[in-house]
């Protein structure tokens, strides 16, 4: 239900009449004060709405908003809406409130003031009362207060933080005992590659391939370990290149028999990739070429031995 203010005549004289040294008759000021609600609950925001209507050419200066430090107290901003009249100045002032008590609470609005001929007269609006209800149920008698806390509040105990910690050292035993148990990568040991290249001929030659009619798959294995033992030797000379290419790779080593390397990766070649037949007689002749050369190269790389002092 809204409380509405009536409109009230005001007859203010605002300037005197200078040209018959008489007061000129004072226009007609009309203002009303008007409440969205007339009972409102704590917090809740409501309207005041404050209306003057003045003679065309006055000017109109409403209030600002209510002091914060009373118990009502604006929300937004005031803002004024002038209606669309020719005969009259007609200007509403909304003021966005909210009551922070109960019971009649009182809105204070310091007076408007309207200026008309240089004249200024104040309008006062008044104590606006508004009604403001609590939000607490009628009865609060069934209502049961909580019991008072402990002055030593006992907490239960985080059994979940123990159970954390028994996962971290079940987890570091779990990777213990994996790493214990993981067998150890063993230290390679190097090997010297004569010795190496003298034990995979032996092997080799063991296995009975020329009586057996393989002298091609033979002589591959013989330049196999050659190529090996030249790669320990001299890593320019890398598996990937083909047999002139290593040729070249090793044209500057003394320590290599280059022609005796060259014919027997020659004839090698023609037995694998031209299916040239081997006797043999030429086979055997083939593996002792290669022993020569790898025996050849161990030789001549060897540092000379120092003469001992007369």
């Amino acid at each position: 239900m809204r409380r509405v203010a009536l409109f009230a005549g005001v007859m203010i004289a605002l300037a005197p009449n200078a040209a018959r040294g008489q007061e000129a008759p004072a226009p007609t000021v009309r203002y009303g004060v008007t409440l969205s609600k007339d009972t409102v609950t704590v917090g809740e925001p409501f309207e005041i709405r404050v209306r003057i209507r003045a003679p065309t050419d006055a000017e109109i200066r409403f209030p600002d908003n209510p002091d914060t430090s009373g118990t009502v107290q604006a929300r937004d901003p005031r803002t004024i809406e002038t209606a669309d009249s020719v005969q009259s100045l007609d200007e509403t002032a909304i003021y966005r409130v909210a009551a922070w008590d109960v019971d009649s609470q009182a809105v204070r609005l310091d007076d408007a003031v309207v200026t008309w001929n240089g004249a200024e007269r104040r309008v006062p609006l008044g104590a606006i009362v508004v009604f403001v209800r609590s939000v607490l149920p009628a009865d609060t008698t069934l209502h049961v207060p909580k019991p008072a806390r402990p002055i030593w509040e006992t907490r239960p105990f985080p059994w979940w933080l123990l159970a954390a910690i028994l996962a971290v050292i079940a987890l570091i035993l779990l990777l213990w005992w994996w790493l214990k148990r993981k067998p150890r990568t063993p230290v390679p040991v190097i090997v010297d590659p004569y010795l190496r290249a003298q034990k995979e001929l032996k092997r080799i030659e063991a296995m009975g391939l020329v009586a057996a009619g393989e002298r091609t798959r033979f002589v591959a294995l013989l330049v196999e370990v050659l190529r090996d033992y030249l790669v320990a030797r001299y890593p320019e000379a890398t598996l990937a290149l083909t047999s002139r290419e290593v040729v070249a790779a090793l044209r500057r080593q003394p320590a290599v028999p280059l022609e005796q390397l060259t014919r027997v990766l020659h004839e090698v070649d023609l037995a694998k990739f031209a299916a040239w037949t081997l006797s043999e007689d030429r086979a055997r002749n083939l593996a002792r070429d290669v022993r020569a050369v790898i025996e050849h190269e161990h030789r001549a790389s060897q540092p000379a031995p120092v003469q001992e002092a007369a």
